[in-house]
């Protein structure tokens, strides 16, 4: 990878130069209605042509779709370049609102054109494009607005940085990309081109751009000291989605307005689950499961990598280590037990005659094509593979059909749910000169557990030996374009789509290494050079709508590692190919702020105690503990580190136990937080200071997290440390494990001696959670549970809460849900709301928190309706 800073400065000194010299463009025909405004732009001279052809004539677009959202589109006149499809992304509903009455506001100067937006009442400016020119071109389009000293910038993901961004000489690429060991200044899985920028008490608003191609993103300053945020993107339109807050809270819901709320979730979700790659035959995964009931840890999915395929061909089980009826059996045995079963589904699929998945799909015409029309091939786990066009007009048919016949539950493997890896896409040619047909010289033996082969990625390629070199190729390098033109918005003719002039800091490379290439059109003639950031997005929910006709009364569950803006709406997403160290422990808590507090992909989590290198035990202790209170839990390893299973260790195996019943017991107030996120984007984890908004110390904290807005987690950080500091805002808080009163003062706590099997959790003072009265090994009989209410008393003697009920697997539960509010007034609990989910499970008893010992009533209060708990002032 080439060294951030150097770049940087090199891109900000040839920017500083050759943007100054381009002439920028100007407004006219002006037309401000009451909710809307156009103009078109012009080249204001002679055209600067720095990294592609300037655009002489573009067209803006603003509207006020809400009072709180702002919209902003500057596009080509001509409807050549490429805009993110409807299909794909579709966009929010305009409610066409005054401008008067909206809280953000839009100006413009004509020449030089340049524009801002601020804040009605206030003025505060909250973007302004005025100290740089526009720059509009082919290949490239820049963009800089100004930012306060000392910015409070979220978001910009997937990343493994802080969680508050740096300020200056930082980077954000967006290209996904395979990235094992997740690189830290890179772009990894995920292109989230949302920031939110938090103000303090004036509030925080979020700038969504609505953009897919590749691109830069520089924070930094001039030299004279004004800090600035810019896009340097290889292509596509300016799509602006203003968010005007105020609350941190209010730009996540307004987000999830934009790109769709996310999914609900089932309740057995929230379980915790286990994988490797490596668990090497049916047997072995069966014992897994069989040990961590003898170690008295609760399991409650386990999953299914690449182990189990057939010369690693989706679709497929291995004869004599998978055979069918075997995995049926496995399958049939875990749904017996109350436990779940998910499976790998990768997207490259082997190019073979008898291959009924290929030849299905060669029927269909659902493959990638190059020009000449034949199948864009590329190598993936299979060895020689296709790539499927998730837009194509049967790519859809095709996959449910083969969902059907290969996860049919008469038949087949009854899943419980679909993981889509490699997504990205991930292609084991490093670059253009690659010969996939090597792959099929060399055969297509699976790997075997020790001492595999490996590819240029860290991970073994079936049939490679160590020092397998691609050969040159003529495929698809020198390939022309199938496209054609006129103003469809599928991307401007004669561009390079190999070697644009403005090169982003893709870490892999070139745009086309270890991915598909960038001159390959998807059969609706747009590029992978615009749509590469979609891919996995694509088939994501190709993957859900195939899962929601295979069981379309069920929820559908898909876990991806590719992401782009709306991919909460359809799946949950893990934080790839991190390692086991204690520096990925800790990014994870960042990664998950910026998934669950921005990004809007609730559910979410890393590979627990680590996927690549060698697991520590106490490291992974204290990483089992801190995943428990992510939204999704689950321990995978790779092939080539050891077995990491919690029952390995005495210590950690303590620590599961004690962690895992913990989350169980609040597994209803989790899936409680879910259903408000699923309704109304509301954060399913939340960054501390959303909570304390206004409190600047709670600004750059990426080692706390709210799980929940009741669940206060500062977890042990440092590398094999007893002791760890912690913040806590000036309000009052309950020691999760002891009841105890603790009072924050706005200052640091040292809590020391912290054994490997703590974690501090506090309970926020004001609140009011639900807590199972006991754990259980599985979800199916924690449903069985009955439940204790907790009182928080904030520190005006009040709390509030509340409670979702549901069957927890509908797709649709109709009028058979209980949404159940709980307050507390400082004598008295009342439960109120809706009750129309029918249980046998009772509310045994209520604890209030206090000064003195807890003081806990109990009784026998059923869940039909509402109810009234007194205690004697």
């Amino acid at each position: 990878m080439r060294p951030l800073f150097a770049l940087a400065a090199f891109v900000a000194g040839a920017l500083s130069v050759s943007v100054e010299d381009c002439p920028g463009y100007t407004a006219s025909n002006i037309v401000d209605a009451d909710s809307t405004l156009t103009a078109d732009l012009t080249l204001s001279s002679d055209a600067c042509n720095i990294y592609g052809t300037d655009l002489p004539g573009l067209k803006l677009l603003v509207e006020y779709q809400t009072d709180t959202r702002l919209h902003v589109k500057i596009y080509d006149a001509g409807l050549d370049v490429y805009q993110v499809q409807e299909h794909i992304l579709p966009r929010p509903s305009n409610q066409n609102v005054s401008s008067s009455v909206a809280a953000l506001q839009f100006s413009l100067i004509e020449e030089p054109f340049s524009f801002s937006i601020t804040r009605s009442g206030s003025g505060e400016v909250l973007f302004n494009t005025n100290s740089s020119q526009l720059v509009f071109e082919s290949q490239f389009v820049h963009l800089r607005t100004q930012l306060p000293k000392d910015p409070n910038i979220y978001g910009l993901g997937e990343h493994s940085d802080s969680f508050r961004l740096p300020t200056e000489k930082y980077q954000r690429t967006f290209w996904n990309s395979e990235s094992p060991f997740i690189p830290r200044h890179s772009n990894l899985y995920g292109t989230h081109p949302i920031y939110l920028d938090h103000r303090g008490a004036s509030g925080s608003h979020g700038v969504f751009l609505l953009n897919a191609n590749g691109m830069d993103i520089n924070i930094d300053q001039t030299d004279s000291g004004d800090q600035f945020l810019e896009y340097n993107i290889i292509g596509g339109v300016l799509d602006f989605y203003f968010l005007a807050g105020p609350s941190p809270s209010d730009v996540s819901r307004q987000y999830a307005e934009v790109v769709g709320l996310p999914a609900m979730m089932s309740y057995w979700t929230f379980g915790f689950h286990q994988c490797k790659y490596g668990y090497w035959d049916v047997n072995y995964a069966a014992e897994v499961v069989a040990n961590y009931s003898t170690a008295n840890i609760p399991l409650e999915t386990l999953w299914g990598d690449i182990d189990y395929m057939n010369l690693r061909q989706v679709f497929t089980t291995d004869p004599e280590r998978f055979p069918l009826h075997k995995m049926r059996e496995l399958v049939d045995t875990l749904h017996s037990r109350g436990q779940r079963y998910v499976m790998m589904l990768d997207p490259g699929i082997h190019r073979a005659d008898n291959y009924s998945t290929f030849t299905r799909g060669e029927e269909k015409g659902v493959f990638l094509k190059a020009d000449d029309g034949s199948d864009y091939r590329g190598v993936q786990w299979a060895g020689e593979v296709v790539w499927p066009d998730w837009i194509a007009p049967n790519t859809q048919d095709w996959w449910t059909n083969e969902i059907s016949l290969f996860f049919d539950p008469e038949t087949g493997i009854d899943i419980d749910g679909a993981w889509n890896d490699m997504n990205e896409a991930s292609n084991f040619c490093p670059n253009i000169t690659c010969d996939p047909a090597l792959v099929a010289r060399l055969g297509n033996n699976p790997p075997q557990p020790t001492n595999p082969p490996r590819n240029n990625t860290g991970r073994p390629i079936p049939g490679f030996p160590d020092d397998f070199q691609p050969e040159p190729s003529t495929q698809p390098g020198n390939l022309r374009s199938r496209q054609t033109t006129g103003g469809q918005m599928k991307g401007l003719p004669d561009r390079d789509l190999f070697n644009p002039k403005y090169r982003i800091n893709n870490h892999k490379g070139e745009l086309s290494d270890s991915t598909l290439y960038a001159n390959i059109t998807n059969a609706d003639g747009t590029y992978q050079y615009d749509t590469h950031n979609l891919y996995g997005l694509t088939m994501i929910t190709t993957t859900r709508n195939s899962l929601l006709s295979r069981r379309p009364n069920k929820r559908p569950f898909v876990l991806t590692r590719s992401s782009f803006a709306g991919a909460g709406s359809r799946a949950a997403h893990w934080f790839g190919d991190n390692n086991s160290t204690w520096s990925d422990y800790r990014v994870s808590i960042a990664q998950l702020l910026g998934f669950a507090g921005v990004h809007q992909v609730p559910m979410a989590g890393s590979d627990v105690c680590g996927f690549n290198g060698v697991a520590d035990e106490r490291m992974c202790a204290r990483w089992t503990l801190l995943g428990a209170f992510m939204p999704f839990f689950r321990n995978h390893a790779d092939i080539s580190a050891p077995p990491q299973e919690f029952y390995l260790w005495d210590l950690v195996a303590r620590a599961a136990r004690k962690a895992i019943d913990a989350r169980y017991r609040l597994l209803d107030y989790a899936y409680t937080g879910m259903y408000r996120a699923s309704t109304t984007g509301e954060p399913l984890a939340y960054p501390v200071f959303f909570l304390y908004p206004e409190d600047e110390e709670t600004f750059g904290i990426d080692t706390q997290f709210f799980y929940g807005d009741a669940i206060l987690v500062s977890p042990v950080t440092e590398d094999y440390a007893e002791s760890v500091t912690y913040y806590l805002p000036d309000d009052i808080f309950y020691d999760f494990w002891t009841l105890e009163t603790v009072r924050g003062k706005g200052e640091t706590v040292t809590r020391d001696n912290v054994g490997w099997t703590d974690i501090p959790v506090h309970i926020r003072g004001g609140t009011v959670v639900p807590l199972r009265t006991e754990s259980a090994n599985t979800t199916t009989a924690l449903r069985e549970k009955n439940f204790q209410i907790v009182v928080a008393p904030g520190l005006d003697g009040k709390a509030k809460g509340s409670l979702y009920l549901d069957d927890g697997d509908s797709l649709d539960v109709g009028d058979a849900k209980s949404d159940i509010s709980f307050t507390w007034d400082g004598t008295t609990l009342k439960a109120d709301g809706t009750f129309g989910y029918s249980t046998d499970v009772v509310v045994e008893s209520v604890m209030v928190l206090g000064d003195e010992e807890p003081v806990t009533r109990n009784g026998s209060w059923p869940l039909d309706g509402p109810f009234e708990v007194t205690f004697q002032s």
